[in-house]
């Protein structure tokens, strides 16, 4: 028997019927997170209303001059500035994971959900001078997907046999980030000594050029584009495919809601491949508020765990990604 076969299904779930609550696609959507803790959404640009060229025009961010992604850097690239957690990560030289991107917060589509109280991650989003049109479309996107989270969100529950709005409150100041990144082809000088590749799908070798991790959130829509590369692991250890469709998501399930279903829910290990060419991916990571209390939810055979509050649980896995290693919450 080949490898192939024994590779568990990543459902495919029809992302117009998610929008309409109360269907049976809410055990499908039971079923994904329970099982493969993959999913992938078909027809989501039809589902949400989204024009053809919406990526195409968020991804134009990548085409700004140097100097103007520059002004929005994080502290951690550009010591004197003053945003932490949102805005510009450059491209680092010497590492596995070699990527250029920015993170959006929630000001993008609602001003009032961040503030100065000096914690970053509330901090406003840093924004490009002069981009309006691109400022407009990014506030299109990120309300498309808090849409569609929330539908999510309510399925997920149905399909638990949740009641539908018992999470949904701890959503209301949603603190979600939309990220767009731009993994380029590797020159030379860019390749550590001990990066990885492998063989995907045919007998190019591929480049690690996204380090397998778990997405701490609660879950997270990606787009990735025609290139594809991304992977997901199995229960046992193996790497599987999880190739980009047309209009469509790919949806992996966060730690959030891993432990806040008493593993239940399966927060998969992901990875990405590239390396031969250029690939752009948009994910959205769909969040809780930062000040919101996470406690047990009412499900069978669910451990009690101490009450704790998002934020704290968010910076506390964050901080071990390479664009946060080093940074502290409060100066």
């Amino acid at each position: 028997m080949k490898d192939a076969d024994l590779i568990p299904d990543i459902p495919i779930i029809d992302a117009r019927l998610i929008m309409m609550a109360g269907t049976a696609t809410d055990t499908e959507l039971a079923r994904a997170a329970e099982g493969a803790g993959f999913m992938r959404l078909s027809h989501v640009d039809e589902a949400l209303g989204l024009a053809p060229d919406m990526r195409e025009r968020i991804l134009a961010f990548f085409a700004l001059p140097e100097e103007a992604k520059r002004q929005l850097s994080r502290r951690k690239y550009v010591p004197e500035h003053d945003n932490v957690y949102r805005g510009y990560f450059p491209l680092t030289p010497g590492t596995q994971t070699y990527k250029e991107g920015i993170d959006i917060g929630a000001d993008a589509v609602d001003a009032t959900r961040v503030s100065d109280s000096g914690d970053p991650l509330l901090e406003p989003t840093p924004w490009p001078e002069d981009a309006p049109d691109w400022r407009a479309a990014v506030a299109d996107y990120y309300a498309a997907m808090e849409r569609l989270g929330q539908a999510i969100l309510a399925g997920l529950a149905r399909g638990m046999g949740l009641d539908p709005q018992l999470m949904t409150p701890l959503f209301k100041a949603s603190n979600s980030t939309l990220r767009m990144i731009r993994y380029p082809e590797r020159p030379p000088e860019s390749l550590p000594a001990d990066l990885d590749t492998v063989r995907s799908g045919s007998d190019d070798p591929r480049w690690i050029v996204g380090a397998a991790h778990t997405d701490s959130g609660f879950i997270t829509l990606l787009w990735q584009d025609d290139n594809g590369g991304l992977q997901a692991e199995t229960e046992d250890g193996r790497w599987i495919d999880v190739p980009p469709i047309a209009e469509g998501l790919a949806v992996n399930f966060g730690q959030l809601l891993e432990q806040w279903t008493g593993g239940r829910v399966r927060a998969t290990r992901h990875r990405v491949l590239g390396g031969l060419r250029e690939r752009c991916s948009v994910p959205f990571f769909y969040e809780p508020a930062v000040d919101a209390r996470i406690e047990p939810l009412p499900l069978p055979g669910i451990a009690p765990f101490e009450p704790f509050l998002y934020g704290d649980f968010l910076w506390n896995h964050m901080s071990s990604f390479v664009e946060f290693r080093g940074i502290e919450r409060h100066r």
